[in-house]
């Protein structure tokens, strides 16, 4: 039969609350006290509880991942499961586990969260972009429960926030363009209502024109980010009457609908047209030849979002909003 702190608590001659106390290494306990129930614990061979130590101190060692983990989202959100990993790495080297929670597709964001902030299951949360909602800022900020969201919430938001500098992505990508020669590039991305491409899209703009080069609006294309759409989004610009020397891609998978294009029209890469594309994964290693990539290390991203956090828990009254982890050229042979 296990040894429990009441057994401990009769050995040593005082109460259980005295024992939790020594555990948690209490400055009011006397030394001498300190050195009766520790001897208690060396006759009886008692482990404490890992939860029961961390409950006394007011604290679960436990983090929630909050996201989107419908089925299939490994192929429409790949970088959320590295920015898990990278987190889950950080995390572990703290003593804390990462527990997986995905809001109920029939349930109020705000009163999901609220109920896992009552439930004392975790010491913060962290919130990958997918399943945020602006409900949610009201009771993270009411309750001041410690949270890092992985995406930027708006520029109004009372949120603690990291996230990648898309602009500055993008503003990598026409520079690499100029110093490579190619001084009318197109820009392939997804809708206008797409954030992240928007940000690259801009970025990329405003970088082409510090150099002194203006994009033309038909060397700019939308897409519904399939290989499908950007096929043809590549196609029409190919065979317009002022085709691109080179084109930036917003994603991979848009990557793969204009190789489709490049290829359909003959064009050898990179002497006759050139691309590059952003992120390295999921994608990239299907694509002949090896492209340019304008990368971000969204792993790298992950163990940010969890030291932050940390950070957060010790602090609480802490505002955290930040940009982390640099974009990085892999220069391959599309440029």
């Amino acid at each position: 039969m296990a040894v429990t702190i009441s057994d401990v608590a009769r050995e040593a001659g005082v109460s259980t609350s005295t024992v939790s106390k020594v555990l948690n290494h209490w400055s009011s306990i006397s030394p001498e006290t300190c050195e009766r129930v520790q001897q208690a614990i060396d006759k009886l061979h008692y482990t404490p509880n890992a939860r029961a130590v961390s409950f006394a101190r007011g604290c679960t060692n436990n983090i929630l991942f909050l996201s989107d983990f419908t089925k299939e989202q490994a192929y429409s959100n790949p970088h959320m499961f590295d920015i898990l990993c990278g987190a889950r790495k950080k995390l572990s080297e703290s003593g804390y586990s990462l527990m997986l929670a995905d809001i109920p597709e029939q349930t109020n964001p705000e009163d999901f969260i609220a109920s896992l902030i009552s439930q004392k299951s975790a010491d913060g949360i962290i919130i990958h972009g997918s399943a945020y909602s602006p409900k949610l800022d009201n009771i993270l900020l009411d309750t001041q429960f410690p949270h890092i969201l992985v995406g930027h919430p708006g520029p109004a938001s009372r949120l603690c926030w990291i996230d990648t500098n898309n602009g500055l992505a993008g503003s990598f990508a026409a520079k690499h363009m100029i110093e490579c020669g190619y001084a009318t590039p197109a820009f392939i991305g997804s809708g206008k209502s797409d954030l992240i491409s928007v940000q690259r899209l801009n970025g990329f703009i405003g970088g082409m024109y510090e150099y002194g080069y203006r994009i033309p609006d038909s060397h700019i294309g939308y897409t519904d980010s399939s290989i499908h759409s950007s096929y043809m989004a590549a196609k029409e610009m190919l065979q317009s009457s002022n085709p691109p020397r080179a084109i930036v891609c917003e994603n991979n998978t848009i990557a793969l609908g204009v190789m489709n294009a490049i290829h359909e029209a003959g064009l050898k890469l990179p002497a006759e047209i050139a691309f590059v594309t952003f992120d390295t994964y999921p994608y990239s290693v299907l694509i002949e030849p090896t492209p340019t990539i304008i990368d971000i290390d969204v792993y790298d991203l992950g163990v940010q979002a969890a030291t932050m956090l940390q950070h957060k828990i010790k602090n609480p009254s802490l505002l955290i909003q930040s940009y982390a982890t640099l974009p990085v050229l892999k220069k391959g042979k599309t440029t």
